[in-house]
C-alpha cells in the first residue's frame, strides 16, 4: 500500500529557500508571485494490507523522522 505524505513549515515558520525561490520567479519575469512556502513530498510503500494500520505506522514515521514536529506539519494522504 502506497501511502503519501506532504511535510510543511508550520505558519510564521521564516522559509528562506522559499523566499530566494520567490525572488528567482520574480526575477524570471513571474512578477505575480507574491509568496512561496517550500516543503516535502514523500510517497512511502508499506507492507501492509489494512490502511488503518499502514497510517498509524506512517504517522509514526513522521513523528519520528520525517517531520520536525517543531516547526514543520504534516498531512497524510
Amino acid at each position: 500500500m502506497k501511502i503519501k505524505v506532504i511535510v510543511t513549515l508550520k505558519n510564521g515558520v521564516l522559509d528562506p529557500q522559499g523566499k530566494a525561490i520567490q525572488q528567482t520567479l520574480n526575477g524570471m519575469n513571474f512578477l505575480n508571485v507574491e509568496d512561496v512556502r517550500q516543503g516535502k513530498f514523500f510517497e512511502i510503500s508499506v507492507n501492509e494490507n489494512d490502511e488503518k494500520n499502514a497510517k498509524l505506522q506512517v504517522e509514526e514515521m513522521c513523528k519520528k523522522l520525517l517531520a520536525n514536529l517543531v516547526i514543520e506539519d504534516y498531512k497524510i494522504i
